[in-house]
């Protein structure tokens, strides 16, 4: 019999100028599905020659586009969304294929990129500037908002559909060329995207994806043709990134890392904030950046949220994103996996008391995954490292405090400030918390206070560097410069009217 070869693996391409193009890169990296550990496809880690490629065609591309009014810009917006809304199970598949998270996740990601695609449609509007007459006796001034030029995102592997959207949508309907890196680890998705992309109009130049590594990212944001950087990823890349595109000039906006706290008062509604919480820090395996990673009960709380917590956390049923029934997935390589459990085992050995133990995970037929079960870890000592380690898992830290006042003090001293969230049934507690919370995105009885499109996708401290935030107005703002104009005409004394 002769044996049946296996088919070859795809190679990814980078889209340039309107086209599909082969890549000469001398490094390719293997993406893996992290439940499975099958090879799903090799990518390109692309040169500065191959960024210079796409810089330039976006720089081609945006005198006309820049010319093209808001209203014809946003109509292959249009044709996105019903083409994003038509494929929308396609892409959560591959979403849960590289990623890991469940099938339902991804769909419920791919509803917040949709999201963005529906407001940045109100570009003729948002986009507006004003105007005033008469600042002086005959002078009119007015401010306009125009577009900056050639944009860039550097988004990661955690939401490989959602968050190259807090960015492209908006920076082409105002005017803008766009050039997207994905994740090598996750490329798939926005392969898929820009094949959707491609069905839209736009012309060509306008938007691009390049394919790579810390070459590609330096190469963006070295390119003196670059005017924008947006960056989502863990803190220390994030400051990196901020300073090497601030050193060049370029504006900025650079999502870090996150050790995110939610407080639970007794009197909150113990099933309902178990749910909630239990959703928030095991959601998506632990791997977002508004995943609650530590709860700060007060009083009896203490022993009752303990408990709810751990019986809920021990009922999800881990294992492949796409099986049926599956609440929660893989971390997304082996690498992460060794990490998350070094750090569980370093908690246990500054002081926490293993709680639920998710290590050695083993999922009969994915036996190749990288699957952490969820994981609590009760009383971290105030002293252990990992209540300054953002653990990027499904691993739960529980710590106590007096009062209210004492665990204010203890988010307080952390150096994050993505999301602070609280559970409670008193209002002036709930007030008090919003008024004061160290931290950029507020929950009250809410686990995952992701904001919608239309607000900005906050962050303090740590957490962001930069001015402006990604979606809503905010995106507005970073995308376009303002030109302010004083006009005086002098009267035609020639003419009568």
């Amino acid at each position: 019999m002769t044996p049946v070869a296996a088919p070859p693996t795809l190679r990814l391409t980078n889209f340039i100028n309107g086209q599909w193009t082969d890549s000469p890169a001398r490094e390719w990296r293997d993406v893996i599905n992290p439940a499975t550990g099958e090879v799903l496809a090799q990518v390109p880690l692309a040169d500065a020659a191959e960024v210079n490629q796409a810089v330039e065609a976006a720089a081609a591309a945006f005198p006309e586009w820049r010319r093209t009014p808001p209203e014809d810009r946003i109509q292959p917006l249009f044709k996105l969304k019903m083409l994003l809304e038509d494929h929308l199970d396609d892409i959560a598949r591959i979403i849960t294929q590289e990623n890991g998270k469940t099938f339902t996740e991804a769909k419920a990601e791919m509803r917040r990129a949709i999201e963005n695609v529906e407001v940045a449609c109100g570009i003729p509007m948002m986009m507006q500037g004003y105007n005033l007459e008469d600042v002086a006796r005959g002078i009119d001034e007015m401010m306009i908002r125009q577009p900056i030029g050639v944009t860039a995102a550097i988004v990661p592997f955690n939401f490989p559909g959602m968050i190259a959207f807090w960015y492209l949508p908006y920076a082409i309907a105002t005017g803008n060329t766009f050039i997207l890196k994905p994740s090598e680890r996750v490329p798939l998705t926005m392969r898929y995207v820009y094949e959707l992309l491609e069905k839209t109009g736009l012309p060509k130049g306008v938007v691009s994806l390049i394919n790579g590594g810390k070459a590609a990212v330096d190469a963006l944001l070295d390119h003196p043709k670059v005017r924008a950087i947006s960056f989502v990823g863990s803190t220390p890349i994030a400051k990196y990134v901020y300073s090497r595109a601030a050193a060049n000039g370029k504006r900025a906006q650079c999502q870090g890392g996150a050790k995110n706290h939610v407080i639970v008062l007794p009197d909150a509604d113990m099933p309902m904030a178990t749910q909630i919480i239990s959703d928030s820090a095991f959601g998506c395996a632990g791997q977002r950046c508004l995943a609650v990673s530590v709860a700060v009960t007060i009083g009896e709380a203490q022993k009752t949220f303990r408990d709810s917590i751990a019986d809920a956390a021990s009922k999800l049923k881990v294992g492949n994103g796409l099986d049926k029934d599956v609440q929660m997935g893989p971390v997304i390589t082996p690498q992460s996996k060794e990490r998350v459990e070094s750090l569980i085992a370093l908690g246990e050995k500054q002081g926490a008391k293993v709680l639920l133990d998710g290590r050695n995970s083993k999922i009969p037929k994915y036996e190749s995954g990288n699957f952490v079960n969820p994981t609590i870890l009760d009383n971290v000592p105030a002293t252990s490292d990992l209540n300054d380690t953002e653990i990027f898992g499904p691993v739960l830290s529980l710590v106590h405090a007096n009062d209210m006042d004492d665990a204010l003090a203890f988010l307080e001293r952390s150096a994050y400030g993505n999301q602070a969230s609280l559970f409670t049934s008193s209002g002036s507690a709930a007030r008090r918390f919003r008024y004061e919370a160290p931290a950029g995105n507020i929950g009250i009885n809410i686990g995952v206070a992701a904001p919608m499109a239309y607000f900005p996708f906050s962050g303090w401290k740590n957490s962001f560097f930069g001015d402006l935030h990604g979606q809503g107005r905010d995106a507005i703002e970073f995308y376009t410069d303002k030109k302010v104009v004083v006009e005086r005409w002098a009267k035609e004394h020639s003419r009568k009217f």
